[in-house]
């Protein structure tokens, strides 16, 4: 969440930022209600003040009725006010929570349209098959026993294709420790505290694309993302200890709201998949070096298994709540004759960092809320169709690059 001081302060440039994100937010209302229960504050806290000076008469003898009669009326409208404050507290904080973060100046305004490209790497093939024929040629995925076993969008890898993500899971997974990312291994649900204070709160009701737990505040997460910004909730890091670097392996559960209509067939839209997302704690000056750092991580593994790419800065509307930049790596569909996500990366500043308390501890002792940032390594579903659409060869057999050869006994084709 923003800072309600900064709100205070820039309420126009707030509700313009909402706006060219896409979100449907009153901050004149907010900053009522902000005004609102300060007063309720002042109030109780003027109430409570009041009621331990008549608690005080009471000490040492009998008191009289007239300060009996008073603690009494005290008590009542103490109870009152501070009912009226947790209300008044807990419509403010629904509707600070549903402000985006604010946007850097160089964030193309619009939709996803919109989205600038600042990059591009290797060559615009065409021709290739279809990953989903391909696949189901050699038997290697298998969406109707997925959709008997759990629904539509759920499918089964297997032989030589489960292989090759197990593949290019263990490659991307070196391949990021060796840039300094620690490996961890994360829950997979998270409490609604994390998930609402990471930001994955939809525009609207029936965009929400977790899963719930019914009965349980838990939902199951989206991305790995989720439970590494709640690793270090309601921490304060020393500031020599940053930037801290975090690769979460998982798998991701998304309900897909709201995506109708857009590239679904196949493995591109799934209810689940295996995801290796890079993470950072990083300290305000530290946080738009690291967003272009996590990017070229990304352009450089990408760039040894051979895929085209092209690197966009995101446009305003298609940003989400968090991001303050992000970055997407298209990869080029050999199939469709167009980009088609791949990665992303994204600088959260300290919209997170906010929300979860979160903070560093300078060196002078001061202390303040942390940057987080994200970037997806390799997402498997939508990695393995552009490693069939860019390896395949005529005669059916797939080639194998050479920094996945090493994962897969040596072998250079499936």
């Amino acid at each position: 969440m923003l800072d309600i001081r900064f709100i205070r302060d820039n309420a126009d440039a707030v509700q313009q930022n909402a706006k060219n994100k896409g979100y449907t937010v009153d901050v004149a209302k907010l900053l009522q209600l902000d005004d609102d229960r300060r007063q309720s504050q002042r109030r109780v806290d003027d109430l409570r003040e009041k009621r331990n000076a008549n608690a005080a008469k009471m000490q040492g003898g009998q008191p009289d009725q007239s300060v009996i009669d008073e603690g009494k009326q005290l008590k009542i409208a103490l109870a009152e006010q501070e009912r009226s404050l947790n209300e008044a507290d807990a419509e403010f904080r629904t509707l600070l929570d549903s402000i985006p973060n604010m946007m850097f100046g160089d964030v193309p305004i619009g939709g996803e349209e919109d989205s600038v490209e600042i990059k591009k790497w290797g060559e615009q093939a065409r021709g290739a098959v279809d990953h989903l024929d391909y696949a189901v040629s050699r038997d290697w995925v298998d969406f109707e026993r997925g959709a008997k076993v759990a629904g539509a969008k759920f499918y089964f890898l297997k032989g030589d294709l489960a292989l090759l993500e197990n593949a290019i899971t263990q490659y991307a997974l070196d391949f990021v420790t060796k840039k300094g990312f620690t490996f961890m291994t994360v829950p997979h649900m998270v409490n609604s505290r994390v998930a609402t204070g990471t930001g994955f709160a939809p525009r609207t009701s029936d965009q929400s694309d977790e899963y719930y737990i019914e009965g349980e505040d838990l939902s199951l997460i989206a991305t790995a993302e989720m439970p590494l910004t709640g690793f270090h909730a309601d921490e304060i890091i020393d500031e020599d200890k940053l930037p801290l670097l975090y690769a979460g392996l998982s798998p991701s559960y998304r309900k897909e709201a709201g995506t109708y209509g857009k590239h679904t067939r196949g493995l591109f839209r799934v209810h689940q998949f295996n995801k290796l997302e890079m993470y950072a704690f990083t300290t305000p000056e530290q946080s738009e070096a690291m967003h272009e750092t996590i990017r070229e991580i990304e352009e450089e593994l990408w760039q040894a298994l051979e895929i085209p790419y092209h690197i966009i800065n995101i446009a305003s509307g298609d940003l989400g709540a968090p991001a303050a930049k992000k970055y997407d790596l298209e990869y080029w569909s050999s199939v469709d004759g167009a980009y088609r996500e791949l990665t992303s990366c994204s600088n959260c500043t300290d919209f997170q960092a906010r929300n979860l308390n979160i903070r560093v501890r300078r060196k002078d002792g001061n202390v303040e809320t942390l940057h987080t940032l994200n970037g997806t390594a390799v997402s498997l579903a939508r990695s393995l169709i552009a490693m069939i659409e860019h390896h395949q060869r005529d005669d059916g057999v797939l080639n194998i690059p050479k920094p996945l050869r090493p994962y897969l006994s040596g072998r250079d084709t499936l």
